[in-house]
């Protein structure tokens, strides 16, 4: 049985793979492509795709595809076969250099916000050669970008490369002015941890909700939650420990850094945890953890949920996303050292984090919107809406010290004794972590907390490194021409602290007080995402991307109306399947129960008429006043759902009939249904309840 160090990445076209599959020359061309973002050599990928498809046959390979990441904000993939046919009704397997680079993919049906016309569907697939190729099943996967015949981008990888060398660039920049001519690449890297639900499979395909939408509809809450907190880290049951195990078997295998697996708060929530990469191997990473997971769960009898808000009464599942700058030669830029106050390069970098933060709070909180996000941000199990920074209390009181030009002495590192001689002493950590933070400072990155389980993080990753950028950008203006650079980099970082020291908090998030002193500070709070994309095109904003080359104003303004239109579409379809299953299935079911229940008591009547009990007649009487307002509250949905469709006006405009109108008709449909389920003969509610999805696994 081979180890894990010796079948970790055999999947993959890795270094490994390709020293034992190219030439020397092309090798070293290729990394200097990966590793250098120099450009590729046509000759050199002729080679490269020789090289790997005689790989990828090896591994028992027959069809290659272009893999890339359109605006749905899932993959998508088209198989090409290797034959080439020949004399004699024969084939060759075969591979170019040229279908290695681009590839045509139709268009047509994925969203273009615009850009191009539906009769359009010419579009491309271009190969990432900073992103390893790898293989599944009998396919040889590519990583790609997509774009329009018209170049505009229609995918999610692009725009991220973008970012990730502005970023490069302006930290080189900033580096350099330090007297850093050490380093000669600067990286964005992320470790995104994922949050998901596993459910019976037998359960799941009993629940139309769950088949349609990813989320639950209706369901009243269980006598139990996650209030004894017994779940959160505790003891794996079986059938979960393995598909864990063939979980991280089949991403090693993969190349993907899974690390850290537990249990989660809510009952039957779970959690997977990678080591850091570039952020470019940690988009596609991320995206092929939640495709594995989906497509492993069935064969152990699950289904995997990747909803952000699943069940209502339990948390939903969130996704950490750990961003940091790390460079060439091994070092990562957010590491304070001993003496933060003394290490001015630190004390840079982290300024332009939170005039960053600052100043585009409304491009962050764009950057994790989707309907599904909007049950799950302020719920008291995800950070608010409002964006903000945890640095601890020594960390601002350095920033602070520098502000008012005073030395900073900070505390000693204290030990921790636990009151057991045979127990080691250690170190304690020079602040608390904060759970509550949206973005929060954990001693060597940042964690951008606010993310929904199925958002592609490349969103939020080109937001934060285009921001960040920018910061960078000015900095590097300013010590570029600097005759004090000391004196300069002592100014920046205070000016940033007293202009922008509004966005730091390190209290509770979860507090509504800190609502109240958000909006007292001038923080914005966008509690729904059509709030919140009304601000997609400021003017800022398109200035931002357009300056730094990551969109264009045509390419912002697609975006913007793919998102309000999936958000539209989301919402649309969960109220069309309340309707149908509060039609088809609620209502007979409770009338079949209240009738059976008239029945029992006309039947007792007719042997005396002091046999029905007064709670057998109240019950009844309690159902069909409720029955008779679901019945009516679904017609409020209908007339909902109706407006919203008849509506002439644009995605944003529609998009807030369906948060303001039709959200709030399925709030009252549900929490009518969930009172009935409760007074309802289990035996006749049509769906498996919250007790037996929760608690039989």
């Amino acid at each position: 049985m081979k180890t894990i160090p010796e079948y970790f990445g055999c999947m993959v076209f890795n270094d490994e793979a390709m020293k034992n599959f190219l030439s020397e020359d092309v090798f070293k061309a290729l990394k200097s492509t990966i590793e250098g973002g120099e450009h590729l050599d046509s000759s050199v990928a002729n080679e490269v795709a020789h090289g790997m498809k005689d790989w990828a046959l090896s591994l028992g390979c027959t069809h290659f595809t272009h893999w890339f990441q359109p605006m749905t904000g899932i993959t998508a993939e088209k198989h090409d076969s290797f034959i080439i046919p020949q004399e004699g009704g024969k084939v060759i397997m075969e591979f170019s250099g040229k279908e290695l680079i681009k590839g045509e993919s139709d268009a047509s049906s994925f969203p273009s916000g615009g850009i191009r016309a539906t009769f359009e569907a010419r579009g491309y697939t271009a190969w990432d050669p900073t992103s390893y190729a790898f293989v599944m099943g009998n396919t040889l996967y590519i990583p790609t970008v997509f774009c329009s015949y018209t170049g505009d981008v229609l995918d999610k990888k692009t725009p991220l490369l973008r970012s990730m060398e502005r970023i490069s660039a302006e930290a080189l920049r900033l580096l350099k002015a330090l007297g850093r001519d050490d380093v000669s690449h600067v990286f964005a890297t992320v470790g995104a941890e994922q949050e998901y639900f596993l459910i019976d499979k037998e359960m799941y395909i009993e629940r139309r909700d769950l088949m349609y939408t990813g989320r639950t509809l209706f369901g009243a809450r269980p006598p139990k939650g996650q209030e004894m907190d017994d779940h959160y880290f505790g003891a794996i049951k079986p059938r979960v420990a393995a598909f864990m195990e063939d979980l991280d078997h089949e991403l090693w295998k993969l190349g993907v850094y899974a690390k850290t697996e537990h249990n989660e708060a809510a009952p039957c929530q779970h959690e997977l945890a990678p080591v850091f990469t570039t952020c470019n191997l940690a988009s596609d990473h991320n995206q092929l953890t939640m495709e594995v997971m989906k497509n492993l769960a069935p064969k152990h009898g699950f289904v995997c949920l990747l909803h952000e808000k699943p069940f209502e009464g339990v948390n939903g599942s969130g996704k950490h996303n750990n961003w940091s700058l790390t460079t060439n030669t091994g070092e990562n830029l957010f590491r304070p050292g001993k003496k933060p106050f003394e290490n001015k390069q630190f004390l840079l970098f982290l300024a332009a984090v939170i005039k960053g933060v600052d100043e585009y709070q409304d491009l962050l909180r764009i950057s994790v919107a989707t309907a599904g996000n909007d049950h799950r941000l302020g719920a008291h199990e995800a950070p608010p809406a409002i964006m903000s920074i945890f640095l601890g209390e020594e960390l601002e009181g350095v920033l602070e010290a520098v502000a008012n030009g005073e030395e900073f002495v900070g505390a000693k590192r204290s030990k921790m004794g636990m009151g057991v001689d045979v127990l080691p002493e250690f170190k304690k950590d020079t602040t608390d972590r904060n759970r509550t933070s949206p973005i929060a400072f954990t001693g060597n990155k940042f964690e951008f907390r606010s993310l929904g389980s199925s958002l592609n993080i490349a969103c939020p990753n080109i937001m934060i490194n285009t921001i960040v950028a920018e910061q960078l950008s000015q900095f590097a203006d300013v010590l570029e021409n600097s005759d004090d650079i000391n004196s300069d980099i002592h100014k920046i970082v205070g000016d940033v602290y007293k202009n922008h020291h509004r966005i730091i908090f390190n209290g509770n998030n979860y507090a509504e007080e800190w609502l109240t002193e958000a909006e007292a500070r001038g923080l914005l709070n966008y509690r729904t995402m059509p709030e919140a994309m009304e601000h997609y095109g400021d003017e800022k904003n398109v200035r931002l991307f357009e300056k730094n080359k990551v969109y264009n104003r045509n390419e912002i303004n697609a975006r913007s109306e793919i998102l309000l239109e999936s958000y539209n579409k989301t919402i649309n379809i969960e109220a069309l399947t309340m309707l149908d299953m509060a039609r088809k299935d609620i209502f007979p079911a409770v009338s079949r129960f209240i009738g059976d229940m008239c029945t029992s008591v006309a039947s007792k009547r007719s042997i005396s008429e002091n046999l029905p009990t007064d709670a057998e007649v109240g019950l009844i009487r309690k159902l069909s006043d409720l029955l008779e307002k679901f019945s009516d509250y679904a017609d409020e949905l209908q007339a909902a759902v109706d407006k919203a469709h008849a509506s002439k006006g644009s995605a944003l405009e529609i998009s807030y009939v369906y948060c303001n109108d039709v959200l709030s008709a399925m709030q009252k449909l549900r929490k009518v249904s969930d009172i009935m389920e409760q007074y309802t003969c289990a035996q006749y509610w049509p769906y498996p309840s919250y007790g037996r999805l929760l608690f039989t696994m």
